[in-house]
């Protein structure tokens, strides 16, 4: 996991997604024959700020980021699967005790 500038964040967004804002996290899953699962990139200054709307500390969005883009590595996308990305993440945060995660707050 790395955390980069919101500059490079929106470099990387605009470079693979073709999107030309800083997103909060980014997911580059590996190719099939490599060890690691692929590399989660949260932008620092979206965090903070999430952070700071949602009324918690930086660490704990650090974390409901990082677990987005981890599910996003294990091959859930909330975009197409119907949901079921939104209730594993759900359970996961509850099990860990982190607030609502990104699908449920773009959800209200």
């Amino acid at each position: 996991m790395a955390l980069a500038s919101d500059a490079r964040v929106r470099s990387l967004n605009r470079e693979f997604r073709g999107m030309a804002y800083a997103t909060d996290v980014l997911s580059f899953p590996s190719s099939p024959d490599e060890a690691s699962l692929g590399d989660i990139v949260i932008a620092t200054g979206v965090a903070r700020r999430q952070a700071r709307a949602a009324g918690h500390a930086l660490t704990t969005e650090l974390k409901v980021l990082a677990l987005h883009g981890l599910l996003h590595l294990l091959g859930y996308d909330h975009e197409t699967d119907h949901g079921e990305m939104a209730r594993f993440e759900q359970r996961l945060r509850r099990r860990h005790g982190l607030p609502a995660g990104l699908i449920e707050r773009a959800s209200r």
